[in-house]
């Protein structure tokens, strides 16, 4: 098979190589993808720039992908041959993931896609979409709710509007940085849309909350946004933080304390087992039932992995990216 490959951390055209190398087969408990689509996260990215220690030889990238199982191991049922899935944590802990023409993942990694979903929408649901359902289901859910979503035009955000509203928040509101991120935050159903290089935020969020503030931060940067979360936010509310821009954040403690504001930090790899499954049911539910919109920015194929790693790092776009691996 074909795959994307680095066997040392750096910038993508200096550690990113397309090869052929042996077609993995499906072990005991396991199964085989023949993958149509690959997501690009900025994990992804963070991992294969030197974020974190390699923890393989050689790594094949990306976590998220798609496609149909065409082979299973021993003790998997045979009926999930010619199964159309979508997969999780491909490459979490694991040297293989989806940047490639196959992947061999236990059965429980690789999730039925709805028939109503193509393949490259498939590949944007186990960090992005995930992230955004865990974001909006935790401690207790967001029912009644008046939610802020940082960054609404981006792969978790865009989905978190939806989600935000299908669960019954009460108000969705969403800061972007432009006219056409903007557009893209509407059509996900964001009630406001606040452009933070124009507008202050701080002012718009009480204005359109009638100075009451709001109940749960979905924060795509703690470090950037604290201090105007800790404005905009209810006392008793929560910020719930899947990403920061900074590896060391200084809060301010009494804001926080008198507020009583709740800090929840997660990340979608670590899900337990409870909470991934909740969240995989309620995703699949949404899915079937044509309830999702899908933002991928850009397609690129196998070959351009390379520029897809650069189009993510660089920020050029406002969505998911994905790679067509056939």
């Amino acid at each position: 098979m074909r795959a994307a490959i680095y066997e040392k951390t750096g910038a993508a055209r200096d550690v990113i190589s397309i090869v052929e190398m042996e077609t993995p087969q499906a072990g005991l408990g396991q199964v085989r993808v023949q993958l149509h689509s690959s997501g690009v996260n900025p994990s992804d990215v963070k991992s294969r720039s030197g974020v974190r220690a390699m923890s393989f030889p050689r790594v094949i990238p990306h976590s998220d992908g798609a496609g149909v199982i065409d082979q299973v191991g021993e003790n998997v049922d045979r009926e999930r041959l010619g199964q159309r899935v979508w997969t999780w944590n491909a490459a979490w802990s694991r040297p293989n993931g989806t940047a490639a023409e196959y992947v061999v993942l236990p059965a429980s990694q690789a999730v039925r896609l709805p028939d109503c979903v193509d393949m490259p929408a498939g590949a944007c649901l186990g960090i992005p979409a995930m992230t955004a359902l865990h974001a909006i289901q935790v401690c207790g859910g967001v029912t009644g709710q008046r939610v802020l979503v940082p960054g609404g035009a981006g792969a978790v955000g865009h989905y978190a509007i939806q989600m935000a509203r299908l669960l019954g928040a009460r108000q969705v509101l969403t800061t972007v940085s432009g006219i056409k991120k903007a557009v893209l935050a509407q059509q996900a159903g964001a009630d406001v849309v606040i452009n933070y290089r124009t507008e202050d935020v701080v002012k718009r969020v009480m204005e359109e909350t009638e100075g009451c503030g709001v109940d749960r931060i979905v924060e795509v940067d703690f470090a950037a946004n604290i201090e105007t979360s800790l404005k905009v936010l209810k006392p008793d509310s929560l910020i719930v933080t899947y990403g920061s821009t900074a590896a060391e954040i200084k809060a301010p403690f009494y804001p926080i304390m008198l507020k009583n504001v709740g800090i929840k930090f997660f990340i979608v790899y670590n899900l337990d087992n409870a909470s991934r499954q909740s969240a995989i049911s309620e995703l699949n539910k949404m899915l079937s039932e044509g309830l999702l919109k899908h933002n991928i920015d850009s397609t690129f194929v196998l070959d351009e992995t390379v520029a897809a790693h650069e189009w993510v790092e660089q920020g050029k776009g406002a969505g998911n990216v994905v790679i067509k691996t056939r």
